[in-house]
This record gives structure tokens, sequence and C-alpha cells, in this order.
């Protein structure tokens, strides 16, 4: 007879994997394909949509963008639905870690090698869909540093280091979610090792110039 324990266990288990293949579909690698162009040639070679629009295509560009924040949200949604009906503790857990694991996935395919992008409109879509609140913030401070210092990964690092403490201070998330985007925000500055060292030397590319 199957326990609670061991049907959470297979519920959690069962989102970590969905979670991580749905965050495993490289919409920028596709768009950008489709169109005869292969992403990891261009730029820094990242299959995000901040690359992306370093092709000179919006609609690639916006293509890539809608796709890997809808996934991040379409994971936390379908493990909202298919636990809607059950406890509170479970279902917030299971999208946390549907979420966490689509983040993953966009970040380390395995359809490409596990070699993805950086995960910042995936970290958006996540938490938007998760707690809106949380993704409100992470936007908010977005917006502002690239509106003040036109530097899209400047402000992905600034929203991944804010969100958490300001989520908290506000009371705004309930634990699962918190975990979930202290994890999202960890992976984003370790991807973005190459972008600190170059905005330290006041190297990194602003929004919208194709980097050399």
């Amino acid at each position: 007879m199957t326990t609670p324990y061991s049907f959470d266990a297979f519920i959690y288990m069962a989102s970590i994997i969905g979670g991580y293949l749905l965050g495993s579909i490289p919409f920028g690698y596709i768009a950008a394909k489709a169109a005869g162009i292969d992403i990891r040639t261009v730029g820094s070679g990242n299959i995000g949509a901040t690359n992306v629009l370093r092709t000179g295509r919006k609609d690639l560009a916006a293509i890539t963008f809608i796709g890997d924040t809808g996934k991040g949200a379409l994971a936390v949604g379908l493990a909202f639905l298919l636990l809607m009906k059950g406890d509170l503790q479970t279902r917030q857990t299971a999208m946390a870690l549907a979420g966490a694991a689509a983040f993953l996935g966009h970040l380390f395919p395995v359809w490409l090698k596990f070699k993805g992008g950086k995960g910042v409109a995936t970290f958006f879509g996540t938490l938007f869909a998760a707690c809106w609140p949380m993704g409100l913030i992470a936007a908010a401070l977005w917006l502002l540093t690239a509106f003040i210092f036109r530097i899209s990964s400047l402000g992905a690092l600034v929203a991944a280091a804010f969100v958490v403490p300001l989520g908290f201070l506000l009371h705004v998330a309930p634990y699962p979610f918190l975990g979930m985007a202290l994890f999202m925000a960890v992976l984003i500055y370790i991807r973005h090792a190459e972008n600190i060292r170059r905005l330290l030397k006041g190297e990194e590319p602003k929004i919208g110039r194709k980097k050399e």
C-alpha cells in the first residue's frame, strides 16, 4: 500500500524530472536554427534571448524570451494543477522543485550536451508563476538597473542578489519558493562568472549592441 510519504516522494520526483525536461527545451537554439543560424557561433555562443538579439533578429529574440520564460512558468503551473486539491505544503514544495528543475534544465539541457543558457528569462518566468510578488520584485530590480546602466547581465545579477532578501523581509513568499529562488540566484551568479569579470573591467556589452 502506498503511504503518504512514498506518494509525496513520487510527486517530488515527478516534479523534478518533468520540470527538468521542460526546462531543457532550447528555444533559442531552435528559433535561430529555423532561421538558418547556429546561435552557438554568435556572440557569446549562449542560447538565451540576449545573445539571440545579437543576431539582429528581434523576432527570434522575442520567441526565445517567451519560450524560455514560459517553460519555467509551465513547469510550476503543471505542478500546481496536479496538486490543486492536495495539501498546501506538498503543493508548494512540488512547485518549487519543478521550477528549480526547469531552471536547471535550461542551464544544462540534455539535448545540447548540457550546454545551455544563463537562465535569466526562465528565472523570471518561474518566479512569476510560483509567487508573483517575488516576480514583480525581480522584474522591478532588473528594469531599474537595466534602464540606468543599459547592461542586461547587471540587471540580472542585481535581481538575483536581492529578490530573496526582499521576499523574506516583505513576507511575500513561503519558504519553498524562497529556497527555489535562492537556488536559482546562486546558479545565475555561477553562470555569469565571465560577465562579472567583464563588468569589473568595464567591458560588458550594453543592451542591443553586438558583441565582438
